[in-house]
This record gives C-alpha cells, structure tokens and sequence, in this order.
C-alpha cells in the first residue's frame, strides 16, 4: 500500500517527504518518483512503549513515494500521471504560507486556486483516459462479448458524465462487477485524496483556512489538514523529547501535525492498526479496514492465519485505564475473538495457533 505526495512546485513537498522518511530532501527538479517509507506516529504506540519499556520499539510503517511536481512540461510529457495511477492513495500538498524567498509558479499564494488547477488536472487525465478506451472498444469490437462490451460502454459513460459534472469517481460507488471491469484502469480521482495544507508558522493554531477548504470541497469526498512544514523541520531538529514539548506549548501546538498526517495516510490507504505487546518488544501492526483475526495474524507470519485457534484481545483504553494485563483479565474485559472477529483500530492482540 503506498501513499503518494504531489503537488505544484514550491509547496514544500521535498520538506515534509524528509521529515517523514527521514531522508535527505530530494532535488528541486527531480524528474522520477523518489520511494521513501514512513513511520506511523501514533501516540497509543508511544503510550503502550512507556506502560511495558520493551527491549525493541517497533511502529507501523507505510511506504510512500515523492512524484515530481506538476507544472506545464511534466503534464505535457506524462511520467507524474502513470506515476500517481500506481499509488494507492494520493496527498496534495498545497502552499498556503507567505514567503518571499520562494517564488510561487501563479505568482501569489491562493490555495483553492491551486487546489482547482491540480484536480482540473486529474479530471482532465480520467477523461482522456475514457475517450481513449471507448474508441479501443469501438476497435476490439468483434473480438469480446456484445454483453461486456455494452456494459464497460454504460459504465464507462457514467464516469464520464460524473467527472464532466465536477466530481471525481470514488464519490461513486460501484458494485462487484463494476469494480472487475476498471480494476487495471488507471484513474486517479477513483483513489483517496488527503489535502495537507502548508502553511505559515503564525496560522498553526487558526483552523479558518481548513474549514473554508474542508467545506468547499466535501461533495469530493477527501480529507484536509494543515501543517507547517518549516516549523515542523524545528521540531524535529530538537535534540530532547522534553525540548520539543517546551518548543510546542510556547507555539501552542498539542502534538506534532505530522502525527495527524501520518494518521491520516493511514486512512486514506484504508489501514488500520493492531498491537502485539510484552517486554521484548511492542509493535505496531497495519492491516486492511475489515480484516478478520486470522488475516491480520497474517501480517505477523503466515502460520497464525493458516493453524488460528483464537486470538485474546485487549481494548487498547481498557489497558491504558487499569495499568496492566492481568488487571483487564481479572475485571473481565479480556474478549476471546475466534476467526469471525474483525479487527478493530488499536486492539492488542495475542495469538494462539498451531500448525
């Protein structure tokens, strides 16, 4: 599952890729996607760390991927959009921070414009995308079945309509064959969008700008938040975990927003998270939205899915609340999940299988 940036140039997408991946920031005029992974930083993570002081501290991780920026020659020549057909979900990353040192491609700093012209973008890819298939249609007709013909044709035209109307295709919702049909197709409105916000340190705190933004464009069913990238780049660069919370409380910042981004990409994938914990190690688990107990055993070894016997959950707020695992036992709230049980973000889970 993989996450990809993406945005006009100048945004300070390189900025939060790094801060994300830890890596060096990527060259200006990069011309292929630069592939990264991220730490999930989730808070329940770094609390059940602290109630065991395991020997290893393993979090989640999600890949994600750094696409060139989209000015006129990259659209012109392709790459970003076959790059972003093969991501799972999608973050733009849209300047909304005052800085004179950094030119802006428009000349001034005006997120719904810039966010207007990106999605004109992906719109205009999708229904390109469209008239191409139709006409190969047209061509292979002799070649498949009138029925599927027909019905890739109706759905096809649906698509087309919806994103002529301004909207994008996952606000659609589609039944299983529909869903067959475009599997291997590549449109991009089809895949989550996370809007993150970049804006100026003296913003952070204001929430007018996200909610202009989260109201405007709810029919296109995405997420939005804000962050500052350079006053993030400052908290990360603090040598103590005592610095950063001082550097916070004076901003007036609860949490770093790259905590909410990477929970946010989590969503957007359609990931949540499970937890294995004791002294040699806690760990953080992502799995599907859905998966049942044995297949989000599967992401630890194929074993527990293939021998599942039951799985012995805990509440994550249970264990937070009476301190320790015995004492859920003991009051009760110890749930035995057999192979029906689907798995709920932040449970803590202990296996039993045999092969």
């Amino acid at each position: 599952m993989k996450l990809g940036l993406i945005g006009l140039p100048q945004t300070g997408k390189r900025t939060l890729f790094g801060l994300l991946t830890g890596a060096p920031a990527a060259a200006a005029d990069h011309k292929k996607p630069i592939p990264g992974q991220a730490d999930i930083r989730d808070s329940r993570f770094f609390e059940l760390a602290k109630l065991y002081r395991p020997k290893k501290e393993t979090p989640a991780r999600i890949d994600l991927e750094l696409i060139p920026g989209i000015d006129p020659a990259a659209i012109k020549e392709g790459g970003i959009f076959r790059a972003m057909s093969e991501l799972d979900a999608v973050c733009h990353v849209v300047r909304a921070f005052e800085d004179d040192t950094v030119f802006h491609a428009s000349g001034s700093i005006d997120p719904e414009r810039d966010i207007e012209s990106v999605n004109s973008e992906l719109v205009l890819h999708d229904l390109i995308f469209i008239e191409k298939r139709l006409e190969r249609i047209g061509k292979d007709s002799k070649k498949r079945d009138p029925k599927e013909i027909r019905a890739e044709e109706s759905l096809l035209a649906r698509f087309r309509e919806h994103l002529e109307g301004g909207s994008h295709l996952r606000t659609l919702t589609l039944g299983q064959e529909e869903a067959k049909i475009i599997k291997s197709y590549p449109f991009i409105t089809m895949k989550r969008m996370l809007v993150v916000l970049n804006v100026s340190d003296g913003m952070i705190s204001s929430r007018e700008l996200t909610e202009r933004i989260s109201k405007k464009y709810a029919q296109l069913d995405l997420d939005v938040m804000q962050v500052s990238a350079r006053l993030e780049s400052e908290i990360a660069g603090l040598e103590s975990e005592t610095e950063r919370n001082e550097f916070m409380k004076e901003a007036g910042i609860n949490e770093p927003a790259l905590n909410l981004l990477t929970s946010l990409a989590m969503k957007s994938l359609g990931l949540i998270s499970f937890f294995t914990v004791g002294k040699d190690e806690v760990k953080q688990w992502p799995v599907r939205m859905g998966s049942t107990a044995p297949e989000a055993g599967s992401a630890i070894h194929s074993d527990i899915q293939r021998g599942f016997i039951r799985a012995e959950v805990i509440k994550y707020g249970d264990l937070i609340e009476l301190g320790d695992e015995d004492r859920v036992k003991t009051s009760g709230r110890l749930m035995l999940a057999g192979k029906d049980y689907i798995v709920e973000d932040g449970d803590v889970i202990s296996f039993r299988f045999n092969v």
